[in-house]
């Protein structure tokens, strides 16, 4: 099966991009709060205010451009999907990630402090 390579199918509402992009990125922040947060005991909001935007917009470059090359080249993640690491599952753990770090933000902004003290 082509995969077309026009920015207009990449980026469309169901094109590959926008999901596949967006759960790379949350899985990235999820994980990195978190990690900050154990390792500094501050939350995700002062992580934010202490110098966390650039590096987020910097890693938000970098993975976007890491996942669109291929996509332009004609390269589907279902076509390079393996039984453990499959695109499925990215796509799982990506939306789990969305949740997960919404949730985080909500938690700690209600609680006004860090989750994990």
């Amino acid at each position: 099966m082509q995969v077309s390579t026009k920015f207009g199918d990449v980026f469309a509402f169901g094109g590959p991009a926008p999901e596949t992009i967006n759960g790379r990125l949350a899985m990235l922040g999820f994980v990195s709060a978190l990690g900050v947060e154990i390792a500094s005991g501050r939350d995700l909001f002062s992580q934010l205010a202490s110098g966390g935007v650039p590096l987020f917009l910097g890693s938000a470059v970098l993975l976007t451009i890491a996942s669109v090359i291929p996509m332009f080249k004609g390269v589907s993640t279902e076509s390079k999907s393996q039984a453990i690491m499959s695109s499925g599952a990215e796509m799982w753990n990506g939306r789990f990630a969305m949740i997960g770090l919404i949730a985080l933000a909500l938690t700690e902004y209600l609680k006004g402090g860090p989750l994990i003290s």
